[in-house]
């Protein structure tokens, strides 16, 4: 490629720190300062001053672009791997096209045992991540979490699927993505039992330290399930606010304690759901609900209307 060199009246007025020459050129494509005189270079790695190329469709960002993908822990070789492209493999002769083949082959094939079981891991992370439609910065450092995990040999001895689904639930818990143990261990086809073992067990040697979910971050979600409006919400929040300042918290599951704020909530607003309904979409059983919506309501002084509203 011809180097594009800007004349001397583009650059500033400098002398050449080995002959003291003012005839300087810059050289764009390597950013860097060269006297024209000796041949010393001045300065390099020049920052581009120059506008961005505008481009207004995807082969013009393509043909006009200084850069290659980003790096991503999504993929096993972090995106930056090159591959042997198939342009122009129709004009070849059969003998090279065979020998060309193969070399590809072989350029696919990955060597070592960490590229094989970061591709499978990555594989089963990325099905868990599209069955709960979370969003790519959990899956960009539930990746990097297995990465680390897999460098400080955590994952010796367990299952990939199980230390999968464990990073995958931590960085849930990290970032107060809200998903249910419930709702990795369905995703990720495990039982709910060992995808909470690992996840401590993973937590503990990351030494990572997790705040306890909060049922406030999983009302939304559920709530939208069920199409509840916002007074509804609005009130089984308040409720959820009473239980705590109550320290009506203790032995209770988030999951719980939002199926049975909605529920109290619900009835109190007219807004009638059915034990049932709000168990499944919580993902908790009706004696949960029963057993805390009672308790409850008697402890925050509701229980009377809530019975009176249930009969109407």
């Amino acid at each position: 490629m011809e180097n594009k060199l800007k004349s001397p009246e583009t650059v500033e007025k400098r002398r050449c720190t080995f002959c003291s020459s003012q005839n300087i050129l810059e050289n764009s494509n390597t950013g860097e300062l060269v006297c024209n005189q000796c041949g010393g270079v001045i300065e390099e790695d020049l920052v581009e001053q120059s506008a961005s190329r505008r481009a207004f469709n995807f082969e013009e960002r393509q043909r006009k672009k200084r850069t290659g993908s980003p790096i991503t822990y999504t993929k096993h070789h972090r995106g930056i791997v090159t591959r042997i492209g198939t342009k122009n493999m129709d004009k070849m002769s059969a003998d090279k096209r065979g020998r060309y083949h193969r070399m590809k082959k072989w350029d696919r094939r990955l060597s070592g045992s960490k590229p094989r079981n970061m591709r499978l891991a990555l594989s089963e992370m990325q099905r868990i991540i599209d069955d709960l439609k979370l969003p790519s910065k959990v899956h960009e450092e539930a990746a990097r979490l297995y990465e680390k995990a897999w460098e400080k040999e955590v994952v010796k001895g367990r299952r990939v699927e199980d230390i999968v689904a464990a990073s995958v639930f931590l960085v849930c818990r990290m970032q107060n993505i809200p998903r249910t143990l419930d709702e990795i261990s369905d995703a990720a086809e495990i039982e709910r039992t060992e995808v909470g073992r690992n996840y401590r067990y993973l937590a503990r040697e990351l030494d990572k330290r997790v705040i306890p979910a909060r049922p406030e971050d999983f009302l939304p979600r559920f709530a939208s399930y069920l199409d509840l409006s916002g007074t509804v919400r609005g009130r089984a929040h308040r409720i959820i606010k009473q239980i705590r300042e109550k320290s009506l918290m203790a032995g209770r599951s988030p999951e719980g304690v939002v199926a049975s704020s909605l529920y109290i909530s619900a009835v109190l607003e007219d807004e009638k759901r059915s034990q049932k309904e709000i168990a499944e979409a919580v993902g908790v059983t009706e004696v949960t609900i029963r057993k805390g919506y009672r308790e409850f309501a008697e402890e925050l002084g509701l229980l009377e209307e809530l019975e009176e509203r249930r009969e109407i």
